[in-house]
């Protein structure tokens, strides 16, 4: 059953002097328990896909449905409902600086109104998950970079989401770093069922997680399907050009 289906999503951005086409008539569908990659080089409209699919961006044109629900058609209230069911991590991990790693992962339990010793118990549980129970008391100034990411994770997790999204969740790492996240998001899926969609510019990350990918450019879908299958035998230039670019990277 697909989890997510993005039905002739099209979205432009306009002010008084340009417009500029960020999406033109996306259709993807995305089933529940998919590990789904979405690439493309920068500009290709990734980003914006991403924020379609919990309507901080709304679509131009099209529909965007969760769960069978079409996002476009809900109030507000119910809005929010099934926004809690979507969690998602960014590039920059996001966290509040000024509190420590468990009171990061509390917080939207307290947003929720959980009572501080329900999330605490919780949130210590998802640092398990995320292998860094002995750093409840560090700031995020004293965390790598992959243990900032591990964090943000556990957070993104405290609201036991079905769908989590990744928009750049490992540019800023260093491959080692980036391969044990990677490592992490691949059996978070396999324990929690939960689907999870990631926005990439590299191959690397696609190959190694995803079991299906779309190719985005210059806001076009130009090429979608099984992993193997478009890394084997990619039908479009743009999936050739981002292989190639992997391989040069790689040599490099």
């Amino acid at each position: 059953m697909s989890n997510i289906i993005i039905d002739h999503v099209s979205k432009t951005f306009e002010n008084s002097e340009i417009q500029v086409h960020a999406l033109h008539d996306i259709n993807l569908n995305i089933d529940s328990g998919d590990i789904y990659g979405i690439i493309g080089m920068s500009g290709a409209g990734k980003s914006t896909l991403v924020r379609c699919l919990n309507y901080l961006e709304v679509p131009t044109e099209g529909h965007v449905y969760i769960g069978g629900k079409d996002l476009g058609t809900l109030s507000e209230s119910e809005l929010r409902r099934e926004r809690s069911k979507i969690s998602m991590i960014f590039q920059h991990f996001n966290l509040l600086m000024q509190k420590n790693v468990i009171d990061n992962v509390c917080f939207p339990l307290i947003i929720k109104g959980v009572k501080k010793k329900a999330a605490r118990e919780k949130a210590r549980e998802l640092l398990k998950i995320v292998e860094l129970s002995d750093k409840e008391k560090a700031y995020p100034a004293q965390l790598s970079g992959g243990q900032k990411q591990r964090v943000a994770i556990a957070r993104a997790l405290a609201s036991e989401p079905e769908i989590l999204l990744c928009d750049e969740a490992t540019s800023a790492l260093d491959p080692r770093t980036t391969s044990s996240i990677l490592s992490l998001l691949k059996q978070i899926n396999q324990d929690m069922g939960i689907t999870i969609v990631i926005i990439t510019h590299q191959m690397a990350v696609v190959r190694d997680i995803c079991n299906k990918v779309a190719i985005l450019e210059q806001g076009h879908l130009v090429e979608h399907g099984d992993v193997t299958q478009v890394f084997l035998n990619p039908g479009t230039k743009a999936a050739k050009r981002l292989l190639k670019y992997e391989e040069a990277d790689s040599d490099g």
